[in-house]
């Protein structure tokens, strides 16, 4: 499709006048909003009577039903006041990014004498004064003063129109893969990298080589070349490495930038310091948000998964351009939503990130037991994941089946592969914003600990040594028995991250809406799966509660829940570690016992420390102390 560039603002500004010669710069039709005016409304405005929204209905309506036909047949400009938020509204429908806004604007007194100076024309100069009182200056699209000659004032929207309207500071993978996406959505794109080491120079250099001839990329090495060739408002990616970096980038943006622009850090930032960030760039008028990006560097070139959250004018700003470059789901509509204020958006990516280490841990678990203690080979493993993944549509289950059957000179590359798992710190700060709000955390903490355990491969070398641990292979388990136990887990670790959402979003008044950030993880995303599809759809209800309360979820794991505590001491007993596998067991029936061990606990406490006990015999909220001691 085409754009259909549409000039607006009040009558006597010069819409006609600039709408024609920029038609004729870009050798696209010209048309006046004028011209479609029904006669009722004519006749109001020459007797000086000003319309109103009823007066415009069918009048934008005409002009909406057009743009696609124009956009279509090659583009063309329009000229309409288009003078409220509302009526814009009305025209754009679900043209998107492929219409161009140029609002013209000017003081009252000057185009108050332009009016009176006209002639043959049914607009009534009196009514200009109504029309600066509805008038509703758009915060987006190029804003030209048209204080100087048509010629000038056409050259000036020119210029603007050839500015990129985002600009991405950090061509690493995802950087590199975002920038790739946009262009090929039509978008202009600026890009920046600093080049201070000789791979930095090669990497852009190189990035502009390959890309520029067949995409928009305008890449800078000057940072504030780059900041200031953007189209007003300016809305900046960061897409650089988290923690100091991002403070020191902001340092020096904050002296090209100002009221009005936005700046967005795309990057795995800790929540904190983007809700640290988000309210010191708020003073200054500047938008701020943090945008979990998931999807790794194909989802970042094919669409990913976007949690925006911050200032909601800035999220206004950039939405068109978010929705157009995240993945789609299977209704077609864009796994992108904007989550909530401050740091949410960082706040929901690391959760994200938490449930991805649970779900990447319990894979490996059931991996690691059929070959080691029930000696299958990896093809055999990559086929059952392949028939589960029927069920499950897992993304991470399709990319395991594929990594156990890749080969290096006839041996398994996996067998290769260092048993050390590495980790960026998400899924600990996960660990550590659960504990602040006073959620359980198990799978996710497990996961976590894992890795950490992992690291110390040259202790465990030794310990394998001092332990003749027995590979008991004493017994036998069906595909079915398995995949129950593995779904079981799975659904916990769903519930606990889930869970920690819910209250998080109580904790900081976000009002996270879970059911959207289900939705918007169905595609693009590391974790999407057939079982987000689901959870989008049960977090619908008025009031959410925990996942494990509601019919649906209490219906399937009832189908698992034998199989589960059955089989995964089982496993365990015959020497086969299970982290997140025996985390979501001890969890699941923990969570589903009416009493359990607890009130030992705070009689305990209360022995030791006279931290006081509540009674089941009496209401709650009322304490008591005991001395426990026999006397």
């Amino acid at each position: 499709m085409s754009k259909v560039y549409i000039l607006m603002g009040v009558s006597g500004v010069g819409k006609t006048t600039l709408g024609s010669m920029l038609a004729k710069e870009l050798s696209v039709p010209f048309y006046d909003a004028d011209s479609f005016h029904p006669a009722s409304n004519i006749e109001k405005m020459q007797n000086g009577i000003a319309l109103n929204d009823e007066d415009r209905e069918e009048w934008l309506a005409r002009m909406s039903s057009l743009i696609p036909e124009w956009q279509n047949s090659g583009g063309g400009v329009l000229a309409c006041s288009a003078l409220k938020e509302k009526y814009r509204k009305q025209l754009a429908g679900n043209t998107k990014n492929d219409l161009e806004w140029i609002f013209l604007y000017e003081d009252f007194s000057i185009i108050a004498d332009r009016i009176n100076k006209r002639k043959l024309h049914f607009f009534d100069p009196s009514l200009l004064r109504s029309q600066y009182d509805i008038l509703e200056p758009p915060d987006y699209g190029i804003h030209i003063k048209v204080e100087n000659s048509p010629e000038e004032s056409l050259k000036e929207i020119i210029e603007k129109l050839r500015m990129p309207g985002i600009g991405i500071i950090g061509l690493g993978v995802m950087g590199k893969s975002l920038a790739l996406n946009l262009a090929s959505k039509g978008y202009s794109v600026a890009a920046y990298n600093r080049q201070e080491s000789e791979e930095e120079k090669d990497l852009v250099k190189n990035f502009t080589a390959k890309n520029s001839g067949e995409f928009d990329f305008h890449v800078f090495e000057d940072l504030q070349d780059f900041v200031l060739n953007l189209k007003p408002p300016k809305k900046i990616l960061l897409m650089i490495k988290a923690g100091p970096p991002v403070d020191e980038m902001l340092k020096k943006l904050i002296h090209f930038i100002g009221p009005g622009d936005l700046v967005m850090d795309g990057g795995n930032s800790h929540f904190k310091d983007t809700e640290r960030r988000y309210e010191r760039l708020a003073q200054s008028g500047i938008h701020y948000l943090g945008v979990g990006i998931s999807g790794g560097e194909e989802g970042a070139l094919n669409g990913p998964s976007i949690m925006p959250g911050g200032s909601i004018d800035g999220y206004n700003l950039i939405k068109d351009i978010f929705k157009d470059m995240a993945a789609k789901d299977r209704k077609g509509d864009s796994c992108c939503t904007y989550i909530g204020a401050g740091s949410s958006g960082h706040y929901v990516k690391m959760l994200h990130n938490g449930i991805e280490y649970g779900e990447m841990q319990l894979i490996a678990e059931f991996y690691y037991f059929l070959r080691f203690f029930q000696n299958w080979l990896p093809e055999e493993i990559s086929a059952l994941f392949k028939e589960w993944n029927k069920k499950e549509k897992s993304f991470l289950l399709e990319i395991t089946a594929d990594i156990l059957i890749k080969k290096e000179a006839n041996d398994y590359l996996l067998d290769k592969v260092l048993d050390i798992a590495g980790q960026k710190g998400t899924g600990g700060w996960t660990t550590l914003a659960a504990l602040e709000v006073g959620v359980s955390l198990d799978t996710i903490t497990a996961s976590v600990f894992a890795r950490n355990i992992s690291a110390f491969k040259e202790l465990k070398n030794q310990a394998g040594s001092l332990y003749k641990m027995p590979l008991c292979k004493d017994f036998e388990i069906s595909s079915e028995e398995l995949y129950k136990a593995y779904k079981a887990a799975s659904i916990i670790n769903h519930s606990i991250g889930f869970e920690l959402l819910r209250k998080a979003s109580v904790e900081y008044a976000w009002n996270l809406d879970l059911s959207e950030i289900a939705r918007i993880w169905t595609n693009g995303c590391i974790i999407r799966s057939a079982f987000m599809e689901d959870l989008s759809e049960i977090y619908t209800s008025a009031e959410t509660r925990h996942l494990l309360l509601y019919q649906e979820i209490a219906e399937e794991m009832n189908k698992y829940q034998d199989s589960f505590i059955r089989n995964v001491p089982r496993i365990i007993s015959r020497g086969c570690p299970m982290q997140v596998s025996s985390a979501a067991l001890n969890y699941f029936l923990s969570f589903t016992r009416d009493k359990t061990s607890a009130n030992l606990i705070q009689a305990q406490r209360d022995y030791f420390g006279a931290h006081t006990y509540e009674r089941t015999d009496k209401p709650r909220g009322e304490y008591f102390h005991t001395n426990w001691k026999q006397e």
